[in-house]
C-alpha cells in the first residue's frame, strides 16, 4: 500500500474514532441529564423526563433500571415509566436497529444480580419487543419460582416457533404443580397437550349447583 493510501486510511480511522467519541459523549450527557431529571424533587420535572426518555434509547436502559429500586417511590415510578417509554418508542415501525439495541440491554437485566421486581418488569417489556432473541433468556426463568409465571406468560406472547419450542421444553422440565400452567400457554398457542387438564375446565370454587336431569 502506498504512503498516500496509508495516510488516507489513517485519517479515515482517526475521523471515525473522533465521531464515535463525540457520539458516546453526547449519549452520556443525554443519559446523565435524563437521570438527574428523573431524580428531581419536582413532579413536573420528573414527568417531563420520563415522557422524553424514548429518544435517549438503549444507553438509558440500565441507568433507568438502577433507579427503579430507588427508596423514593415517585422517583422509582418515574424511572419505570421512562424505561417503558423507551420500549414503546423503539417498537415503532422502522426502528429495527434501535429495538435490537434496547432488547440486548433488557436481556442483560434478567441476570441474577438484578432485583426480582426489576427482572419481572423487564420480562414484560421483552414481551413487547423481544421476539426470538429474547426467548432463551426468558425461558431460563421458567425454573425460577418467583418469576416462572411471568416468564411463562411472556413466552406465550412472543410469536414464532422458538417460543413454542421453549414452552414445550419447559413443560417437560417443570415440576408437576407448574406443568398445568405451561400446558395452558401451549394450548393458547394452538398446541394440543394431552394428559393434563385444561384450567378452564377445573372448578375453582365449590358449588351446590347440580346438573339438570
Amino acid at each position: 500500500m502506498s504512503n498516500n493510501k496509508l495516510k488516507k486510511v489513517s485519517l479515515a480511522a482517526a475521523a471515525a474514532g473522533v465521531m464515535a467519541g463525540t457520539a458516546n459523549a453526547a449519549e452520556s450527557k443525554a443519559v446523565n441529564k435524563l437521570i438527574a431529571k428523573i431524580k428531581d424533587k419536582s413532579d413536573k420535572v420528573r414527568a417531563e423526563a420520563w415522557l422524553s426518555a424514548g429518544e435517549v434509547g438503549a444507553p438509558a436502559v440500565r441507568p433507568l433500571a438502577a433507579v427503579m429500586t430507588d427508596k423514593d417511590l415517585e422517583v422509582a415510578r418515574a424511572a419505570k415509566r421512562g424505561l417503558w417509554k423507551i420500549v414503546r418508542y423503539v417498537g415503532r415501525p422502522g426502528a429495527g436497529s434501535e429495538k435490537r439495541a434496547v432488547t440486548a440491554e433488557l436481556i442483560a437485566l434478567l441476570s441474577d444480580n438484578q432485583p426480582t421486581p426489576v427482572r419481572r418488569e423487564v420480562l414484560w417489556m421483552l414481551s413487547e419487543i423481544g421476539q426470538n432473541k429474547a426467548v432463551e433468556a426468558v425461558a431460563s426463568l421458567l425454573s425460577n419460582s418467583e418469576l416462572r409465571e411471568d416468564a411463562r406468560m411472556v413466552l406465550q406472547r412472543i410469536p414464532g416457533r422458538k417460543s413454542i419450542a421453549a414452552l414445550r421444553a419447559g413443560l417437560k422440565a417443570a415440576p408437576r404443580n407448574f406443568k398445568i400452567n405451561i400446558a395452558q400457554s401451549l394450548r393458547q398457542r394452538g398446541v394440543r397437550v394431552r394428559g393434563l387438564p385444561c384450567v378452564k375446565l377445573v372448578p375453582t370454587k365449590k358449588t351446590n349447583v347440580k346438573p339438570m336431569k
